[in-house]
């Protein structure tokens, strides 16, 4: 037990130094993560670390899925709901046709292997593409689109995985059947999913404790996804319903307090995550080269060269139809939805990347058919999957930043972000206005003397002053707001300074100390954030 808790402390480390190193050279930590875990492995006498499909599918899977689906709007989420499905659920079922003809008949493997092959390397990885289009203010409807995709198409992989499995293990297949169940297991996941969420956000908010609230929290997803993967279904659509179910109606539902420690508690919880799967993904390496053996490196090389190929040619030829097709096709869809510039469909294109789901799904390949046979090509399969992810993610991944300024696509959401802070700020400004009826209400009613409301009405129109100046477009008003931040966070450091010498002469006691640290920290909180909005 004591050599695994310290290859987790190392591993950690691990992602501390590396995700430094992606701060400093602006590369995507998952990239550097994958390449750090491929070199760790191939090093003699480091110790092997194996990727249990099993604990990545059961207990690192479904957290990752719901933390990303309740951060996800659902109102974007809904209106982009059809470009979402036609990658999600169409251009998955195409490329896993596609690959599987292609492995077919280049390749020489039989239909139901390509199938899987298919399968596997069909659903994108959207984190690392993500984080550059964030970081480059890309449009964000391609960030919500690729966002939707990546919450929703594991689910239709791991289905189609599921039935190509079945399919070699007994050696019989029924599209008509398959078909009938696939509908049945959408279905049933997403009643499932809503029935979890409403079940979950009334039990949190009948406990009234943020602690056991974050530990329901934490076991929302496992409850959401167990059931139907173990009756045959992927559990993915089940956990992200859920996730979209709570982040769409947990605002009247949910604590201000448990929102403020939940956001921490599984900001670090799906860092920590998903850092781990990336490093550990690219430890595989050594497993991996274990079934090399078995094939020359020109095959394995001419192998690989045409399942990338096809994997990133198909997105593409996916994707323009799946873009002006339907707008074609629909006077009502152009109207809703006008057709985007050829760039933001390429971009959507370019950023498929695959990532850990794919390298689980092929792990998890059986060893052995249901007559006792070896399962046939499971190496192979292995190794066209490997290759697959670091082509895509490695290579298309580095070049994300490049493909992205050439296109024209780079800074082009900083109008969106500008209009988003015009609404914020209007919205704040209501609210305020609000609060500042609601307050001289309560005190025409109930009579309250002027020491209990002058300072609140003080602090209102304050805030409300200072809205109107951030919402502002002039300029000589901005810097005037951001002035004020950097020295309010002059002030919150000089009122820090003093209650820590207090604290270390002895006249200060811990709980106050803690109390008053707590209410420095939620200002100093909210001026970081209003500066980072700017």
């Amino acid at each position: 037990m004591l050599p695994t808790v310290e290859l987790l402390v190392v591993l950690l480390g691990v992602i501390a130094a590396v995700a430094l190193a992606a701060s400093r050279l602006k590369v995507p930590p998952a990239i550097l993560l994958v390449l750090t875990g491929v070199v760790l492995a191939l090093i003699p006498g480091l110790p092997a670390v194996e990727l249990a499909p099993e604990f990545v599918l059961l207990l690192v899977l479904p957290p990752v899925i719901y933390d990303a689906a309740v951060a996800m709007s659902w109102r974007e989420f809904r209106f982009s709901l059809r470009p979402i499905s036609l990658l999600a659920v169409g251009c998955v079922v195409f490329t896993t046709v596609t690959v599987a003809a292609a492995a077919h008949g280049l390749l020489g493997l039989s239909w139901p292997v390509g199938l899987i092959l298919g399968a596997i390397v069909s659903p994108p990885d959207a984190v690392a593409p993500i984080s550059v289009m964030r970081r480059m203010q890309l449009p964000r409807r391609i960030v919500v689109i690729l966002e939707g995709e990546g919450l929703a198409n594991d689910a239709t992989a791991l289905i189609l995985y599921r039935f190509a499995i079945v399919a070699v293990m007994m050696g019989t297949f029924s599209p008509l059947r398959a078909a009938g169940t696939f509908v049945a297991i959408l279905v049933g996941e997403f009643l499932w999913g809503i029935g979890v969420g409403w079940t979950m956000l009334r039990l949190r908010r009948w406990v009234h404790d943020p602690r056991i609230e974050i530990v329901l929290s934490i076991l929302t997803p496992y409850i959401a996804y167990w059931p139907p993967e173990y009756l045959g279904g992927s559990g993915v659509l089940a956990t992200v319903t859920t996730g979209l179910y709570i982040s769409w109606n947990g605002l009247r539902l949910i604590s201000a307090a448990t929102r403020l420690q939940g956001v921490f508690f599984w900001d670090l919880f799906t860092y920590v995550i998903e850092g781990m799967v990336f490093l550990i993904t690219g430890l595989q390496a050594r497993t991996i080269a274990t079934g090399v053996k078995g094939y020359s490196i020109a095959e394995l090389a001419t192998s690989s060269a045409v399942v990338c190929a096809v994997v990133i040619v198909t997105r593409f030829v996916w994707m323009y139809p799946a873009t002006y097709l339907p707008r074609w096709l629909s006077a009502r869809v152009r109207r809703r939805d006008p057709s985007p510039p050829w760039q933001w469909p390429f971009a959507l294109a370019f950023t498929g990347v695959r990532g850990t789901v794919s390298l689980v799904a092929a792990l998890a390949v059986p060893f052995v058919t249901a007559s006792g046979h070896p399962f046939p090509d499971r190496d192979l399969i292995l190794i066209l999957t490997f290759a697959v992810i670091l082509v895509t993610l490695v290579g298309q991944g580095l070049m994300l930043p490049v493909v992205m300024r050439s296109l024209g696509l780079a800074n082009a959401g900083q109008r969106e972000r500008r209009a988003e802070r015009v609404e914020e700020a209007h919205a704040w400004r209501l609210a305020t206005e609000a609060g500042l009826a609601r307050l001289e209400q309560l005190a025409a009613e109930r009579s309250l003397p002027d020491t209990v409301v002058h300072p609140l009405r003080v602090y209102y129109r304050h805030q409300l002053s200072q809205i109107q100046q951030r919402g502002d477009g002039d300029e000589r008003h901005r810097r005037l707001v951001e002035l004020g931040e950097d020295v309010g966070l002059e002030v919150i450091k000089a009122e820090r300074s003093l209650v820590n010498d207090l604290y270390r002469d002895g006249k200060l006691k811990d709980e106050a100390r803690r109390r008053i640290e707590r209410a420095l920290d939620l200002r100093e909180s909210d001026l970081n954030n209003q500066h980072a909005a700017d």
